[in-house]
């Protein structure tokens, strides 16, 4: 043990790519395995360990030190494997019950040697991309994102960021999406589909998953190029079609679909589409929502009328309430759900994300208005709102 502690003393540095513990030794373990990348925080290097617990992934900031005392701990009682890649190392360590361990190190060559173009740890924004800088993938060169060369151009890091911060979540997920058979994922409002290309990418080429995706949109013009992006790349399960949300059901061969991806889907466009999902009974859902007017043209509430007469008031707590709601009535069918910042309040004000993974077997998708979450009733009462979600799953 005392030279795995070595190792892990010596390399856990920016250089650190990835740490993954695994093989819990009590198979009643929920946590089935954890992972350590390096990110900066105030400009100081910490560690971020993140645990898998079912359809639950928490994550803990670490300094160094106490990093190494945790895996050991870990490392002694809980688990049995190690694996760590740093930019010039890989190692493997199996740890018996008595302790002694086996462990393999292999250094790279120059030839595997990450770029030195690979972006580095700034502040709290930079961190190791899935997607990184300086190997070039093909639809992100054809969607004016990275040159030829795989440099970021500059106008456009931003959305590399988004891409890279959404295909973390994807990766968050992955552990709830079935094993043995094809993936189906639906992407509502895909649009020019940086993000479609970026999760087919993802699971198909990088993580070698059966996957198949439709995404929709209502515009032919930019269906029809993604189409054509899609026949270029030889993403032979990847297509887009024409169709509005609140209408769109899955061919015959896609009646089970396992994930639904709705991205900035303008106003009730989102309600239809979360509706959707939990008739299919998607296993993910995904949700970035945006341009909730619905609420605030009917929010009448006498008790907050001082502060609605502010217009910009009036807008941001409408938007707010009403993916509060959303995640109220998800949780209602039987997901666990979770509102995550999606990127920074910088770029935009619509940063929401409404992460829900299903529970149970079978999602509900007509709920009584007796099983609503409690005080929800009275809530949407006194506001004096009925919203189109409320409306297309409670029963009357």
């Amino acid at each position: 043990m005392d030279r795995l502690k070595k190792i892990l003393a010596d390399n856990l540095s920016e250089e650190l790519k990835s740490i993954t513990v695994s093989r819990p030794r009590n198979k009643d373990n929920p946590v089935k395995k954890m992972k350590v990348r390096p990110i900066m925080l105030k400009k100081e290097l910490y560690f971020q360990l993140t645990s898998y617990r079912g359809t639950k992934v928490i994550h803990e900031n670490l300094k160094k030190e106490m990093l190494i005392d945790v895996l050991f701990n870990i490392l002694s009682e809980d688990y049995a494997q190690l694996d760590m890649e740093t930019e010039n190392m890989t190692a493997a360590a199996l740890i018996n019950r008595k302790g002694n361990v086996n462990l393999k190190i292999k250094n790279k060559d120059e030839k595997n040697k990450a770029s030195d173009n690979s972006p580095r740890l700034m502040h709290n924004r930079s961190k190791n991309y899935i997607l990184r800088e300086g190997e070039p993938v093909d639809y992100l060169v054809d969607l004016g994102v990275m040159t030829a060369e795989g440099k970021i151009i500059n106008s456009r890091y931003d959305k590399f960021r988004q891409i890279n911060r959404f295909l973390e979540y994807i990766e968050d997920v992955t552990i709830s999406l079935p094993e043995g058979r094809e993936i189906q994922i639906i992407d509502f409002g895909c649009g020019k589909s940086y993000l479609t290309f970026a999760v087919y990418h993802y699971l198909s080429i990088i993580r070698g998953m059966d996957v198949r995706i439709t995404g929709l949109d209502l515009k032919e013009d930019v269906i029809k190029k993604c189409n054509d992006l899609s026949w270029k790349y030889g993403y032979d399960k990847l297509r887009f079609i024409c169709g509005d949300i609140s209408g769109y059901e899955p061919d015959d061969g896609d009646r089970t679909v396992d994930m639904v991806i709705t991205l900035h889907a303008c106003d009730t466009a989102t309600d239809y589409a979360l509706y959707n999902a939990v008739r299919w009974n998607a296993g993910v859902i995904l949700s970035v929502p945006c341009c909730q007017h619905e609420i605030n043209g009917q929010i009448d509430s006498d008790f907050l009328k001082p502060v609605m007469k502010y217009g910009i008031i009036k807008e941001r707590m409408s938007a707010l309430i009403t993916d509060g709601i959303r995640a109220e009535i998800l949780t209602a069918c039987g997901y666990d759900v979770r509102l995550l910042e999606f990127i920074d309040m910088e770029h935009t004000p619509k940063n929401i994300m409404i992460r829900a993974v299903r529970k149970s077997e079978k999602a509900n998708d007509r709920i009584d208005p007796e099983a609503m979450p409690e005080g929800l009733r009275e809530m949407l009462r006194e506001m004096k709102i009925s919203p189109a979600l409320c409306r297309l799953i409670i029963k009357k």
